[in-house]
């Protein structure tokens, strides 16, 4: 049977990557999470103090970044290594969430980022979900998915999902937060997160993700030539 690239792109908390893990359970492929891939050296540049502004210290600890995504038998889906250590837990802290988008705009941390994901699809039968994913790193993807949904919707599912670790977080400081990375990602000069010209659009701001799944499947069934059921 034949393999094809599913690329997932879209703002934040628009539930890609819950949708791309079912996907690929479905359809036995591996997922491959960039953004977790971003949220992973933006914790290394975090840690290390960094300086955004200083292209020799990047290029130095983009040298010192070793990212591998290994299975978790126990919860059933893939966590990301950095450097040997699981950092699933740590990358998703809302101070990494207020870094990420401005570490992922840098030209040394995309080039790197890339290469990588890149050579993760080399023999197809991955579903990668990103801002660029369908524009940039798989331009020739077979199914390309563009996910949206309001920003208010949006607010509400990162604001249930941060808030019992961090009860003492409000609607608005989530809101601001998502405002400010869609504005970062969608105005930055390498590579920002748009629609790619032939992507299905899909808008989930009133789906469950049952619904969702199943319109993903049958976007996937149709590229994939599998008889209607």
């Amino acid at each position: 049977m034949k393999k094809i690239i599913i690329a997932i792109d879209g703002f934040s908390s628009c539930g890609k990557s819950t949708m791309a893990k079912q996907l690929a359970k479905e359809l036995g492929y591996v997922f491959i999470d960039s953004g977790a891939m971003y949220r992973a050296i933006t914790l290394y540049f975090v840690e290390n103090n960094i300086d955004l502004a200083n292209d020799a210290a990047i290029a130095s600890a983009i040298e010192k970044i070793n990212l591998k995504f290994v299975f978790n038998n126990e919860a059933g889906k893939s966590d990301i290594y950095l450097n040997g250590e699981n950092i699933e837990q740590a990358i998703r802290s809302m101070s990494i969430s207020n870094s990420v988008s401005e570490v992922a705009a840098l030209e040394k941390v995309r080039t790197f980022a890339v290469a990588a994901q890149q050579k993760m699809g080399v023999e197809k039968g991955i579903i990668m979900d990103g801002r660029d994913v369908g524009t940039n790193v798989f331009p020739n993807a077979e199914l390309k998915i563009f996910m949206t949904a309001s920003v208010d919707v949006r607010t509400k599912r990162r604001y249930d999902e941060l808030v019992v670790k961090n009860p003492e977080l409000t609607l608005e400081e989530v809101k601001e937060n998502l405002e400010k990375r869609d504005l970062i990602d969608t105005t930055r000069k390498l590579n920002p997160l748009r629609k790619a010209d032939d992507a299905r659009v899909l808008d989930n701001s009133n789906l469950t993700m049952e619904e969702q799944l199943a319109i993903a499947k049958q976007w996937a069934d149709e590229v994939l030539e599998v008889p209607a059921r």
